[in-house]
């Protein structure tokens, strides 16, 4: 009588020991079984581990067997599940399907932050075919300031256009729960960002320079009003800039060496830059500032590429005019595109991160822009953000996970 195809799932839970997804799959292999998916979590040492595998009926009864007699031997318990050839061909009908990135990312991301991020996945009929921390394993006791918590969601699933949208919004919404959430399709580009170009004020540091150069000069109420209109997006940035600028005529060179050692670092930015070089990544400084103090962190970071606004100087004190073509939203969108025709990238494989409304434009034409601790029509405008925790939060919106990177 001739054998007839089956199809078995295998689940086995409990404590997790070494070799033992080896010693289930010696059993497969002895009986020539044809393993078509495996998958694998651990927890606190408990284990869960999932084969589906294709073998014959005069073998099925013995690999069962052996497996159960092995499973009792480990301590763990094991399931036996027949799946039928029709609900696998429907099974692998589905991989051609869209699948998607969903990452929660915030000092402390609780069960209410994930109760509301899966009710938008369930209600949208999108599936969760993995989850995943990406950082390290939670202390009982953290500093706040230092603390960061990102879990990653790998779901599947068809969306048009609007779905998209109205997803990307409800998560744009949670920041006011302390929780940042990422959406990306999870495609080729996505694994293989090779460029990331920065704001420098108010991203970078945590401060504007034309501000504090506006202070030494006497005139820093004028200025702050003028850099607020135009972050706003009141007012024309080039316009802005070119009065701001105007404002500062006789202030004395030194004190901008004096200002940029006394720069406040925006937090995670060395973490994020070691690990950024570690693996490979472009950095570029875009910045709508001005190039001194863009190329004093060129020098303390390491960026490959620094692109600002030049002042003007004469006998030792800036002239209140800057030289070249002003960097606005245009020329950093500009910038990014001849950015990545230098690099020899895809402008999907690119990152723009900023905070203001020149940085839209870059925002908008990266592969994956990100408005980090942003004004409200920036973060409102773009597609993902960050306002929860440092720069380094931008490592776990590209993928990386704590334990391969530090």
């Amino acid at each position: 009588m001739e054998s007839k195809v089956e199809i078995i799932q295998i689940n086995i839970s409990g404590e997790d020991k070494p070799g033992m997804t080896s010693s289930l799959t010696e059993i497969l292999a002895r009986y020539d079984a044809f393993v078509l998916d495996i998958g694998q979590a651990n927890i606190h040492q408990s284990l869960t581990l999932g084969i589906l595998f294709r073998t014959t009926s005069d073998k099925s009864g013995n690999i069962m067997k052996e497996l159960l007699f092995k499973a009792s031997e480990l301590g763990v318990m094991i399931r036996f599940t027949p799946i039928s050839e029709a609900d696998y061909n429907g099974w692998v009908s589905l991989q051609g399907r869209n699948r998607y990135i969903i990452t929660l990312l915030g000092r402390q991301v609780t069960a209410r932050h994930i109760a509301e991020v899966t009710r938008v996945v369930a209600e949208h009929g999108l599936n969760i075919d993995a989850i995943r921390r990406l950082t390290g394993r939670v202390p009982l006791r953290e500093d706040d300031r230092a603390a960061k918590s990102c879990i990653e969601l790998s779901v599947r699933g068809s969306l048009d256009d609007a779905a998209k949208s109205a997803m990307q919004e409800r998560f744009m919404n949670l920041s006011d729960m302390g929780l940042d959430v990422s959406f990306q399709k999870d495609d080729i580009y996505r694994r293989s960002r090779r460029l990331i170009c920065f704001d420098m004020d108010s991203t970078l540091i945590e401060t504007e320079v034309i501000d504090e150069l506006a202070e030494r000069a006497g005139v820093g109420d004028r200025v702050r009003a003028i850099t607020a209109s135009a972050m706003r997006g009141e007012i024309d940035f080039r316009e802005s800039f070119t009065q701001r600028v105007a404002l500062l005529k006789g202030l004395d060179v030194s004190v901008m060496e004096d200002i940029a050692r006394r720069l406040p670092i925006t937090e995670g930015l060395e973490r994020m830059m070691t690990i950024l070089k570690r693996v490979g990544y472009k950095t570029a400084i875009l910045s709508g500032g001005f190039t001194y103090f863009g190329n004093y962190l060129r020098q303390k970071y390491g960026f490959d590429y620094v692109y600002a606004n030049e002042l003007e100087i004469e006998d030792g004190r800036l002239t209140g005019r800057f030289t070249g073509e002003v960097v606005d939203g245009r020329r950093k969108a500009e910038l990014l595109r001849l950015l990545c025709q230098f690099e020899e990238i895809n402008l999907a494989q690119s990152v723009a991160v900023g905070d203001g409304a020149n940085d839209l434009p870059m925002l908008s034409i990266a592969g994956l822009g990100i408005a980090f601790h942003a004004k409200p029509k920036v973060k409102a405008t773009a597609r993902q953000s960050i306002s929860t925790i440092g720069l380094d939060g931008i490592l776990y919106f590209l993928g990386l996970k704590d334990s391969r990177i530090e």
